[in-house]
């Protein structure tokens, strides 16, 4: 991409794209450039079509891809081309949305209990207690922890937007008991083995992955599990959708609402109307 390339990224920087989306956005017009062998601006509408349609046909990239690339090329042909009438035709592809997997209170505490490491322990244990992305939980420095009034200041969420969420007893009575086995250096709560930089997402995820195989858990669980489970268990025990809303930090409450769908108990509890009418057999039990 050469010159456009350089004046994308700094398009994307000016516009405060997170690093990682940034470096998404980039890789993805990389691979429109490259699959034309042609500089961007000699390509319009019908080129950016027929490149989708053939991620699609070939399976490149699934749904979401395909939508990462479209944002990408949107990007560049909005902002950094200034030729919008070339994208703005182009409807955005249906992304199917799937339920998260959530694991229960007890499979919770299975897991967190087989983290052998204190650090990832804690770090986990911050996940699930707060509902914290895990870059979230890793950034957390110490002067965010706010013991006295129990709550967390999580910096610069996704959308790059402060928040506070609550810091329950239990969990600062761990860190406590983390802090006095690590004594940690700096300014960060969970600091890295090369200071100054911080505990690595991918081990922790490692740990958890690991902590799963020990006790049998063959669900497909990670970090981002634990922050599910933890609006799906605040939901089961009557907490309000929007309050949840806030302290996961989502932008919509479209996005907090899909935590009805996977609470079991909720679903289970609800009364269906064919009892309503002809009413539930008397004591309950199930048909054999």
């Amino acid at each position: 991409m050469g010159i456009h390339y350089q004046r994308m990224h700094r398009d994307l920087k000016i516009a405060g794209y997170a690093k990682s989306t940034q470096a998404n956005y980039l890789l993805c017009a990389k691979h429109f450039v490259a699959h034309y062998m042609r500089s961007p601006e000699a390509l319009g509408e019908e080129d950016i079509r027929n490149f989708l349609e053939h991620l699609q046909e070939t399976k490149a990239s699934g749904a979401a891809g395909i939508k990462m690339h479209l944002a990408a090329i949107k990007f560049l042909y909005t902002t950094t081309l200034k030729r919008p009438e070339e994208v703005v035709g182009i409807r955005w592809p249906k992304v199917p949305r799937r339920l998260p997997v959530i694991v229960s209170r007890e499979e919770t505490l299975q897991l967190l209990q087989a983290v052998d490491c204190v650090k990832y322990r804690a770090v986990l244990m911050t996940t699930y207690g707060a509902g914290l992305r895990i870059k979230e939980a890793c950034s957390l420095q110490v002067a965010d922890v706010d013991s006295k009034r129990r709550l967390l200041h999580v910096r610069l969420g996704k959308g790059g937007r402060d928040r506070y969420v609550m810091l329950a007893e239990s969990l600062v009575a761990f860190l406590r008991e983390y802090w006095r086995a690590e004594r940690p250096c700096g300014p960060y709560l969970f600091p890295g083995d090369s200071p100054p930089g911080v505990v690595s997402a991918e081990s922790v995820r490692a740990a958890l992955r690991k902590a799963a195989a020990v006790v049998g858990i063959t669900k497909r669980v990670t970090p981002h599990t634990l922050r599910h489970a933890f609006a799906t268990h605040l939901l089961e025990g009557g907490c309000d959708l929007r309050i949840i809303q806030v302290l996961l930090g989502h932008g919509s409450i479209r996005t907090t609402t899909r935590y009805t769908h996977v609470s079991t108990h909720l679903i289970g509890s609800v009364v269906s109307p064919v009892d309503a009418a002809f009413g539930a057999p008397a004591g309950g039990g199930a048909t054999r």
